[in-house]
């Protein structure tokens, strides 16, 4: 135990002082990270295997699934229920992007626990989900509780977590560049010197491990198609905006269903299994609308069908996605975006060639390019899955093509929604955030810890005279009036008190500003410069439940805490902190 004790000192040493021993621990998380995606994975297909029959075909590529085994879908629902009873939990769990954007990267264990295993049953019974949240969960939440351990600091921390969510998402895909573009722009928030090394060592340990298992990728290379010329790139754009509006509008019937099942009497522990059952028409018209949908997703691209069933299948799935996430089930969108964007691609092929003047796209390759487009309009990341693209192809040209097509996409989302689903579900919860950008320093810098205390007061019934008295000109700048139990009454600029007009019997108050506005001491810092520019005030008190004073809190003081916090926050984000 000893040994273990000062073996672990030693490693805790040797990440926070050096960045050689970040990289160490981020390739042991990586390894991990990776072999837990494969344990995962292999337990979501052993329970459809069980539970569907099948043999080496995915769930979702089958011809006809017996209805009978499509009982598993409210089974699976009710599982759900006896999952969440057990856990008897009055927040939602945080997530990797919730953790590394206000928590510093600090996520319970609980939570990956709970996130993994309602997730594993989703999929493996076959709800129209994709593990990706599991893979990311349990790789960040893994890389959470070890640097908790080694008592990282912040930024190294979020660093951490992002490297084990990415590990395993390029795990799951066999891919290592998708997996560290990940975790930069969809865990971390940002590309960094700082992140670089870690992530990538991360990335490709966790791919490796995958490999060496001999697990299969999802996604398999694709025969190259015609060249690429400089009028695709305008049509590939289109189909990248065509891409965006479908993935708001995803999006958007996601939450107005979920809203509507949370209006609905019918009872919370209740909606799982109605939301299975809901799925068993839709499997029953298409089994493709089940699970995640990668052996839709190549069936479809290989068998050359028709666009009037591709277009069928679309809807399904949307439908098949937002029933799943609406009524309880877990899982992300991530792999389901990316088949509803090869579906989009298809589509887009067969049509252009009825529009006149537009000529005509290669049906795979823009089946890749709605792939990628559509992902980044749901999940973010139009790097991420530039590289997806890169790495299933190993062509570069259509990987350029892929990048103008997410741009496109991606600028769309940002003008017209602003959110990707992770943010979006967050922001129906009440959270503003955007990204997975560290702003929780900026929650905890409120006006309680930023005020000054002692300030100068005053009862509101003195008069001007007793005030001039009290306080001379040059004494302080403001003071703040209270009433005779000591609660907030106004505040008075001394200047104004000496104005030679003033009748000296005449009351103080009759002098005092804003009376009706003060802060509370948790508002954060966005809260508080948003307070003083709407009151183009110098000042502003800080008063507590009862309205009783705190302190007082000057605009001047504000800017300069909120710019050291943000130049504090730069520095470790570029990893110029010292160590």
């Amino acid at each position: 135990m000893r040994t273990f004790l000062l073996i672990l000192a030693s490693i805790r040493r040797l990440a926070r002082t050096s960045e050689a021993g970040l990289i160490v621990v981020a390739i042991l998380v990586g390894s991990a990270a990776g072999l837990l995606a494969a344990f995962q994975g292999a337990i979501a297909h052993g329970l459809q295997t069980l539970l569907y029959g099948l043999g080496v075909e995915r769930l979702s590529a089958v011809e006809a699934v017996d209805p009978v085994r499509l009982l598993a879908l409210p089974v699976g629902g009710l599982l759900l229920t006896g999952i969440a009873y057990l856990a008897r939990r009055r927040r939602a769990p945080i997530d990797v992007v919730e953790a590394n954007a206000l928590h510093g990267g600090a996520i319970p264990a609980t939570d990956s626990l709970l996130v993994s295993a309602q997730t594993i049953v989703s999929n493996g019974f076959g709800a129209s989900v994709g593990l990706e949240a599991a893979y990311a969960q349990a790789g960040g939440g893994l890389a959470s509780v070890l640097g908790t351990g080694l008592k990282l600091r912040r930024s190294d921390q979020r660093i951490l977590v992002g490297a084990g969510a990415g590990a395993a998402i390029g795990a799951a895909f066999g891919a290592p560049l998708t997996g560290a573009f990940y975790a930069f722009e969809i865990v971390i928030g940002a590309y960094t010197p700082a992140a670089i090394a870690p992530v990538a060592a991360a990335a490709l340990a966790a791919v490796l491990v995958v490999r060496g298992l001999g697990l299969p990728a999802y996604l398999t290379v694709l025969p190259g198609a015609e060249p690429i010329g400089a009028a695709d790139y305008v049509l590939y754009s289109l189909l990248g905006i065509v891409c965006a509006v479908m993935g708001v509008a995803l999006m958007r019937a996601i939450t107005t269903l979920e809203r509507g099942v949370r209006r609905s009497p019918i009872p919370e522990r209740w909606r799982p299994v109605l939301g299975g059952a809901l799925l068993i028409p839709l499997a029953l018209m298409s089994p493709q609308v089940l699970s995640a949908g990668h052996g839709a997703l190549h069936l479809d691209m290989t068998m050359g069908v028709a666009v009037e069933f591709l277009a069928s299948i679309l809807v399904l799935k949307m439908l098949a996605s937002a029933v799943s996430l609406s009524f309880g089930f877990r899982g992300g969108l991530f792999f389901a975006s990316l088949f509803l964007g090869s579906l989009t691609g298809q589509i887009f092929a067969a049509l252009l060639p009825t529009l006149p003047g537009l000529g005509a796209v290669d049906p795979t390759d823009a089946a890749l390019i709605g792939m990628a487009s559509f992902a980044v309009a749901v999940v973010g990341g139009p790097m991420t899955m530039s590289m997806l693209v890169l790495e299933t192809t190993h062509d570069f040209a259509l990987t350029g093509v892929a990048i103008t097509a997410g741009l496109c996409a991606s600028t769309f989302v940002r003008q017209t929604f602003g959110f990707s689903f992770s943010t979006w579900r967050l922001h129906t919860r009440g959270e503003t955030i955007r990204s997975a950008r560290d702003v929780g320093w900026a929650r905890t810098l409120t006006a309680g810890r930023m005020m000054r205390k002692g300030v100068a007061t005053a009862e509101q019934s003195i008069t001007i005279a007793e005030f001039r008295r009290r306080f001379p000109l040059g004494s302080t700048g403001q003071v703040v009036l209270v009433d005779h139990v000591g609660h907030y009454a106004g505040l008075v600029p001394t200047s104004s008190a000496y104005a030679s007009e003033l009748d000296e019997a005449t009351r103080v108050s009759s002098l005092a500003t804003l009376t009706d506005v003060a802060l509370r001491p948790e508002a954060d810092v966005t809260e508080v410069m948003k307070t003083f520019e709407a009151t183009e005030s110098d000042d502003l008190a800080v008063i507590d439940e009862q309205g009783c004073l705190l302190g007082r809190l000057s605009e001047r003081h504000v800017h300069r805490r909120y710019t050291d916090e943000l130049e504090k926050a730069q520095r470790e984000l570029f990893g110029e902190g010292e160590r």
